[in-house]
């Protein structure tokens, strides 16, 4: 990973320098590596999802339900990675042990400093764990959105693949906004004085 200036947060809307995470691949059953800058060459969008710790009990739920998504998410030209700061080793092990992960086949990647998570403004000093959160790069490497839960409440996959499709529709057509819970096949806006205080006859 490149040496990001010190104490600097990176924000929604700035651009994400390269980083580098070790991860175990349950396909292959062996290690290796991730890189936001190979991402970036096959012009990937990347989903980090990001969650406190191995081996507890809200994350393998959130897991499963990533791996019922990821399909989805990898068919729309999305890198997926799960990322805790356990190491590989333990990512190993949680995956061959739990039976919620039976089906994880997406790079489970470390970020084992914490470091960053703590530039994502996702970490926990207290605990040396991140915070439930989901990082989305898109294939310029600028960071789209950034959605960050306390540990205690899991989060819905389905959403991230809603969104995903939000984030495609409008970086393929800079001109149109996804008004809320927008699926393809319904209507986006085109923002102009035409429709100020009149988006409910421009959705009609």
């Amino acid at each position: 990973m490149n040496n990001y200036e010190e104490n600097k947060i990176i924000k929604v809307g700035d651009r994400v320098d390269d980083f580098e995470f070790e991860t175990y691949e349950p396909k292959k059953v062996s290690f290796s590596k991730f890189s936001l800058k190979d991402s970036l060459k096959s012009k990937k969008w990347t989903v980090l999802v990001y969650y406190p710790a191995d081996f507890t009990f809200v994350c393998p739920t959130e897991l499963a339900d990533l791996a019922d998504n990821y399909k989805e998410l990898s068919d729309m030209g999305v890198n997926v990675l799960s990322v805790s700061t356990d190491t590989k080793f333990v990512h190993m092990a949680w995956r061959d042990s739990e039976k919620l992960l039976k089906n994880v086949s997406y790079p489970m990647a470390s970020d084992v400093s914490g470091r960053f998570a703590k530039k994502l403004g996702i970490y926990d000093e207290k605990t040396g764990l991140a915070y439930r959160g989901t990082i989305i790069i898109n294939p310029e490497g600028i960071l789209s959105g950034v959605e960050v839960n306390l540990n205690n409440v899991g989060r819905n996959m389905s959403e991230l693949v809603r969104k995903m499709k939000a984030f495609i529709h409008t970086y393929n057509n800079p001109s149109e906004v996804c008004p809320a819970k927008w699926e393809p096949g319904k209507k986006t806006l085109k923002p102009s004085e035409k429709i100020v205080g009149k988006v409910d006859e421009a959705l009609k």
